[in-house]
């Protein structure tokens, strides 16, 4: 122990964490060891001496709120040997004293979070002047080409670091999109001129705001694409689509990037032959479309040709022009993000660099290659080579036929993860703990198994790609004949408080812990797996109507119509469950369970008095001393019964034995 106590104590140096005392007056009065190594500060030093300049006002908000409640997520920048160090902290007061933790952050990761912040802030900034007047239009222009300016100058670093893509990929989509979707929205409704005519001079401006929102949304996109791939967040969805059914989708959509007066041809061939792909058709399609909108942008007169075959089991796309071509020197630099070569035509259009470095990613996340040949002046011709199915459709029809082949007695659990990796191991650690695995990437596939299969459990990702988990969740829920299959949501963003509220029994944050999961997994299967019930009741509808409600479970049933012949059925079956009505013929419950005591082999078995008898109120009282719970059959539905069910066995087998 002492060897790993040294262990953990080498890996906490490396931890950024500081922990600081002190009083009110900003006094430190205790510093640890990472504290004094990191900010060079000891006891008896002024937080305010080592503030860096313009930070005092903020410390000084800190140190009288801490001085009377908790404070989190405050940073302060410090002077660290001359530079500034920004320092997230948490406070809270103690006596007189207050304690302070705080975790430093990189300055690459600090001054990247500045400039995001500071992008947010100014899109804001001109939503609301473009609400306010259009006098300042022209204003709010500029502020969006030095916006756009500063983004593309900063790129390079952005991207670089990893964990900064990651926060963008994970936080900002949404911060970034909705004040730029809010922005052409407004741009489109004062140019509709439904409040008032507008002078040519600010139809102008709208339409220069217009034009630098839409690059900027087109830039964000391509980033946010780039992080999801670089952060391996960006799930394929595999689907069977034909090539001719691509190639007629995709002439509908270039066409239009060429105006009907343009000098240049699009032509789009047909396939020597019609194929059927089984790949993400999204990605392919914004491949292409990143390829052809390419070389439209670079062609000044002539053509742009598209042209599909099948080679070696491959789909070939070639995109050639009769553009300006790139110099042997430049063409890995166009794969290169926001790698541009100088041209005249590049300098009028400024474009983002992103669009071919992102299809390259593209390309090699469908298990293919995108390649360039050209020669200067004479044109370019890019090919991309796919394979007509990709190695995880191979991976996942292998997973499907292995999950035909079900043990008898191996508990099916449904797993709706669109992530292959993942899916992969949950299929490997609970097919080795005895489970049977039903694997379904999306939604459609786990309703069309749900339709062949009753799972015990159902393990479900709610960040599915494009599929409205929740929605799946709250009909699973409010279905009677699904409401009370256990639903486990496993996902890597905390919603526990929407899962919870829409029925989810378990909420766990990824990566899962293996062991919790099966512990969890194991509990439901020995609730419900094979479990026995015995039905004793002398009306022969009654009867039915019980077996009806627990048809396609995993109980097994049994019954009897008398007392005496329910008491033993028990002994014979051993049942783990007793479901008995009150009245029959010149018995009653009260019997059948005295019956039940009195003998060592059935004593234990829980009972449930299902009755359409008014009871009074002693006889109740009585009755839930001796039984698990008493149903009215008036009020009997499939989910009452299953549930009560469940709780028997869950109370009967966490009891210690007697």
């Amino acid at each position: 122990m002492s060897e790993l106590a040294a262990a953990f104590d080498e890996l906490a140096s490396e931890s950024r964490e500081v922990y600081l005392a002190c009083d009110a007056a900003g006094h430190i009065t205790y510093a640890d060891a990472r504290a004094q190594r990191l900010l060079g500060v000891d006891v008896g030093t002024r937080l305010s001496a080592i503030a860096w300049p313009g930070s005092e006002d903020k410390l000084a908000e800190l140190l009288a709120q801490s001085r009377n409640a908790a404070v989190s997520g405050c940073e302060i920048a410090f002077t660290v040997h001359g530079r500034p160090m920004t320092v997230a902290l948490a406070s809270r007061p103690r006596g007189d004293a207050i304690l302070m933790i705080g975790h430093v952050i990189p300055e690459v990761f600090s001054s990247a979070l500045d400039q995001v912040n500071s992008m947010i802030a100014e899109v804001v900034d001109l939503n609301r002047q473009l609400a306010r007047t259009n006098g300042e239009l022209r204003e709010s222009n500029q502020g969006i080409q030095t916006l756009l300016a500063e983004l593309q100058d900063k790129s390079d670093q952005t991207l670089k670091d990893s964990e900064i893509k990651n926060r963008l990929v994970a936080n900002l989509s949404h911060e970034l999109r909705t004040p730029l979707h809010s922005i052409l929205g407004l741009t489109e409704l004062l140019g509709s001129e439904r409040d008032g005519a507008l002078v040519p001079e600010q139809a102008k401006q709208i339409r220069f705001i217009r034009s630098s929102a839409e690059e900027l949304l087109a830039l964000v996109n391509d980033v946010l694409d780039l992080g999801r791939l670089d952060a391996n967040q960006s799930h394929l969805r595999i689907e069977k689509f034909s090539l001719g059914d691509l190639l007629s989708a995709m002439r509908g959509v270039l066409r239009p990037l060429l105006p009907e007066d343009a000098p240049v041809e699009l032509v789009i061939e047909d396939a020597s032959e019609d194929v059927e792909l089984e790949t993400d058709r999204t990605k392919l399609a914004q491949i292409v479309r990143n390829v052809v909108s390419n070389a439209l942008k670079f062609t000044e007169r002539g053509s742009v040709r598209l042209t599909c075959e099948v080679r070696k089991g491959r789909l070939v796309v070639e995109v050639t022009d009769t553009g300006i071509g790139i110099a042997e020197a430049d063409r890995e630099k166009i794969f290169e993000e926001y790698g541009q070569i100088d041209s005249h035509i590049q300098k009028r259009l400024k474009g983002t660099g992103l669009g071919l470095p992102l299809s390259r990613k593209l390309a090699q996340r469908l298990g293919g290659q995108l390649s360039v040949k050209s020669e200067l002046g004479k044109g370019s011709t890019f090919t991309l080579a796919i394979p007509l199915r990709h190695e995880e459709a191979q991976v996942m029809r292998e997973m499907v036929e292995r999950s035909r082949a079900k043990d008898p007695g191996a508990t099916s659990i449904l797993v709706v993860e669109d992530d292959r990796h993942s899916l992969f191991l949950y299929e490997k650690y609970l097919v080795m703990a005895g489970f049977h695995v039903l694997p379904a990437r999306t939604i459609a596939d786990a309703l069309e198994l749900m339709k062949l299969h009753r799972p015990a459990a159902i393990v479900l990702d709610v960040m599915l790609e494009g599929d409205s988990s929740w929605n799946f969740l709250a009909q699973l829920k409010k279905d009677p004949a699904t409401s009370d299959i256990p639903v486990l949501v496993v996902t890597v963003t905390n919603r526990e408080d929407k899962a919870r509220a829409l029925g989810a029994d378990e909420f766990w944050l990824k990566p899962i812990d293996q062991d919790r999961l099966l512990r969890k997994l194991r509990e439901i299967a020995n609730h419900s797996a094979m479990a026995r019930v015995l039905v004793i009741d002398d009306d022969e509808t009654a009867r039915y109507i019980i077996r009806q409600h627990l048809r396609d479970t995993s109980y097994e049933l049994f019954e009897a119509s008398t007392g005496p012949d329910g008491v033993k059925a028990a002994r014979e079956h051993h049942p783990n469950v007793i479901l008995l009505d009150f009245l029959l013929g010149g018995s009653t419950a009260f019997d059948v369970i005295d019956d039940l005591k009195a003998d060592p082999r059935t004593r234990g078995i829980p009972v449930i008095v299902v009755t359409s008898h008014v009871l009074d109120e002693l006889d109740r009282k009585r009755l839930l001393e001796e039984a698990e719970a008493v149903i009215s059959k008036q009020n009997l539905s499939r989910e009452l019964a299953i549930n009560r069910i469940r709780d028997a066995l869950k109370k009967h087998t966490q009891e210690p034995a007697k």
